[in-house]
């Protein structure tokens, strides 16, 4: 960019008679929806511009959390709503790198002006300003990806939800009732992730790779199941040649979907972290997103064997109302245990092999087997505790010589849901068909470019991840409105 003096705003006395006149530049995109007749000719001349304004305007960013504009940055400073207006022009657009968007924003330029760069006056010529002078550069661009905030592009992630609820509520669709939660990888753009290229310890978590450190070491594919092989009796194979799953470098994005049967589905809550966090980590973080979002909490919930934890199913449980809902989750048969294997008494306490009610022996509070700090308790055999009876096990269990039977669970309720939940009836069924609202949300995901991002930092590919479902969730709106107007 050059020295010329540079405004953001061009009013019509800044021309002399004759030239080309630029109205004044209203706040926002949203403010020039609401009022076309401020747009000028560069801009209503483009049907690419003009179909990217119908698309973002819809969302407030009059609003928008923006950075100190007034200070001196040593260079001019550049709106985050301009950067990330522009990035999802370059998504919906397809391009593939910040590269290709610099050309399209020189070649289209009346996206300088509607998006809010701050411009170069210019008045001898056609557009009044000067569109190479008033682009920043493409490393600029990726460095300001880097340094917006992502709280910043979660607020139009949550306005966007905003948008769709009023459109539903206008269009007197069911409210949302059910969620689906579920993870999905994201490989760095680094060579310890290409098996083409020779790399020494290239799965030594302790090493991240150099040209990408926010970058961690985890598991793609792995069942939720153990199937461990038989010794072999012949010909042993080595146990580091087995493949136990696929592992990358890189990070994971959860995503919190809702179905609106006859519409589709949206995204509510989304996060980004490294590869190495599990995907159980998400859970808390988006689900305290979700009822922000919505207002309250959804009566179902529905996610694969991975987050088949005592928690889930208590968040999901309301005291006052057995019936309000349930987490629908597979048992994953962690630790051995089947899922009809404990059977539990009208007062919650486990059963032992006998059919009696074990009785709880004492509580301890656990901070190391769940990432959430919980009280756990022992229950142990009716029969020995807390005093001897002369009666005998029923059916002469062999722990009966070692003082019974015992079991070590969490006493919260969500540990005896996790076992009683009927995954049978048909209720569940129906509810954990909404799991295939956010594999469609994935594979949208995965179309715009979400698991290899041209990236080489964690801060940037979250930003990066956050627009891509925020452009999902502006697309439904957009259907809504257009069938709303078809119907009108």
């Amino acid at each position: 960019m050059t020295d010329q003096p540079i405004v953001t705003q061009l009013p019509l006395w800044a021309f002399p008679l004759g030239t080309p006149q630029i109205p004044a530049k209203p706040t926002d995109l949203h403010t020039l929806w609401q009022f076309p007749e401020h747009l000028p000719t560069c801009v209503t001349t483009s049907p690419t511009i003009m179909r990217c304004f119908e698309l973002l305007s819809p969302l407030e960013w009059g609003h928008f959390p923006e950075r100190n504009l007034q200070r001196n940055w040593g260079q001019v400073s550049i709106p985050y709503t301009a950067l990330a207006a522009a990035e999802l022009i370059r998504l919906n657009e397809g391009h593939p790198s910040m590269g290709h968007l610099w050309r399209c924003l020189f070649e289209h330029p009346g996206f300088i002006w509607l998006l809010g760069f701050p411009m170069q006056l210019a008045p001898e010529t056609e557009l009044g300003f000067d569109a190479l002078g008033s682009l920043p550069t493409q490393r600029h661009l990726t460095q300001m990806l880097r340094r917006m905030p992502n709280p910043a592009v979660q607020f139009l992630l949550a306005d966007s939800v905003r948008l769709i609820l009023a459109e539903l509520a206008a269009l007197h669709a069911p409210a949302v009732d059910c969620v689906s939660l579920d993870t999905k990888h994201i490989l760095a753009w680094v060579k310890e992730n290409n098996p083409k290229a020779y790399v020494q310890d290239r799965y030594n978590k302790n090493k991240p790779p150099v040209s990408d450190p926010d970058c961690r070491l985890g598991c793609k594919r792995r069942h939720n199941r153990a199937t461990v092989p038989a010794t072999p009796t012949h010909n042993p194979v080595s146990a580091s040649t087995l493949k136990v799953g696929e592992f990358y470098w890189g990070y994971g994005s959860g995503v919190v979907v809702a179905k609106v049967p006859g519409w589709g589905e949206f995204v509510i809550a989304e996060l980004t972290q490294p590869f190495d966090h599990g995907d159980v980590t998400y859970f808390f973080p988006l689900m305290r997103q979700t009822e922000e979002r919505l207002g309250y909490r959804p009566r179902y919930a529905t996610f694969d064997a991975a987050f088949d934890a005592w928690y889930v199913y208590a968040h999901f449980y309301c005291e006052n109302d057995p019936t309000f809902g349930f987490a629908a989750v597979p048992f994953s048969e962690k630790g051995n245990y089947k899922v009809h294997q404990r059977q539990f008494a009208p007062n919650g306490a486990p059963l032992c092999t006998a059919g009696l009610a074990m009785l709880l022996k004492f509580t301890y509070t656990d901070r190391t087997t769940c990432i959430l700090e919980h009280e756990r308790g022992k229950y142990v055999c009716p029969l020995k505790f807390p005093t001897p009876t002369r009666q005998t096990c029923p059916v002469r269990h062999a722990n009966w010589k070692h003082n019974g039977c015992t079991a070590m669970m969490p006493t919260s309720i969500g540990a005896r849901l996790r076992y009683t939940l009927d995954r049978d009836s048909e209720l569940y069924k129906q509810v954990y068909r909404q799991r295939t609202a956010v594999e469609r949300i994935n594979s949208q995901a995965v179309a715009l470019g979400i698991e290899r991002p041209h990236f080489r930092n964690g801060a940037a590919i979250a930003n990066q991840n956050t627009l891509i479902y925020l452009l999902i969730n502006l697309r439904f709106v957009h259907r809504l409105r257009r069938h709303q107007r078809d119907a009108d």
